[in-house]
């Protein structure tokens, strides 16, 4: 099944000039261990590629590239990323049936891993970790099909690789990884819906700057938004701030910290929008309330 996506960068813009920048920087500032997290799995997949096909791009790394590692990628066809899931290899077996019937990514696998990182490559390698159904839809990685043992089996490649070596997990929440594998990788929450309107012109006011808002102000901040929410909606003002956080994100691409302030936000204003959305709907001030501890006071 193809997962590449041709407009991906159109996506998640500020997410891939992050991985670029930091690619392009001459010691390749980007963690070896990567942690994409959020509810589609299929767009964090996108992503993964792209960033495997940056860093090994021949050129500059343009969306339209035509070098031969960008042309391999977008066919899913190179030799050094790879995508591991379950049913992608069965040790000493043949079987389709037995290999369908597999649970969890093994330590075969795991073993095979390190056999084939044993090996000098001329590309950076890429390892996409994910699960997959029988028809080849992407799923994300929990402690059952990615379990223990075979995280603790690759453990040490994860924190000391091969050089040109990369690992990228896919999965819904850090929760459903084991804190080990967590805390070797560098995390980014992968937003699930594409923002076309970027528009925070109605939340602008009251969110400037607001990571520099006292503790002592959680409350004015949390009025502030209950005020606008009254007057245009949730939703709306939900994803006004999210129109913000993205412009953050974007222009502070270089400063870590702030970066990934901004990122957890982010998703904290996607739970946010979800949380209304249930059926029944939480309390909409119980909602705003916890949305405006968490970006003050965290």
């Amino acid at each position: 099944m193809q997962y590449y996506n041709n407009e991906i960068s159109k996506k998640y813009p500020q997410l891939l000039e992050y991985f670029k920048s930091g690619i392009y920087d001459e010691n390749k500032n980007i963690s070896h261990c990567l942690l994409f997290w959020g509810p589609d799995i299929q767009s964090q997949c996108e992503l993964a590629l792209d960033v495997a096909r940056l860093l090994n791009c021949s050129k500059d790394g343009n969306d339209s590239c035509d070098c031969l590692n960008c042309k391999w990628v977008r066919e899913q066809t190179h030799p050094a990323v790879k995508i591991y899931t379950r049913l992608d290899f069965k040790e000493g077996s043949s079987d389709e049936e037995e290999t369908k019937g597999k649970k969890n990514i093994n330590i075969a696998q795991a073993k095979s891993i390190i056999s084939e990182l044993s090996i000098t490559s001329d590309y950076h390698r890429v390892y996409i970790f994910c699960d997959r159904d029988d028809e080849g839809n992407l799923l994300p990685l929990n402690q059952i099909n990615f379990p223990e043992a075979t995280s603790n089996a690759l453990l040490k490649t994860f924190e000391e690789p091969p050089k040109n070596t990369t690992f990228i997990f896919l999965t819904k929440d850090k929760s459903d990884i084991i804190s080990t594998v967590v805390s070797r990788a560098q995390s980014f929450f992968v937003p699930s819906v594409v923002i076309e309107n970027q528009e925070y012109n109605l939340v602008e006011d009251f969110i400037s700057n607001y990571w520099t808002t006292g503790r002592n102000q959680v409350l004015d901040f949390e009025n502030k938004m209950s005020a606008l929410i009254a007057e245009h909606g949730a939703m709306v003002v939900f994803s006004q701030i999210q129109n913000y956080l993205l412009s953050m994100i974007k222009t502070n691409s270089q400063n870590k910290p702030l970066f990934y302030k901004f990122m957890d936000d982010m998703k904290s204003v996607e739970d946010a929008k979800r949380q209304i959305s249930l059926t029944p709907a939480m309390n909409i001030q119980t909602v705003v309330e916890n949305l405006s501890f968490k970006m003050i006071l965290q």
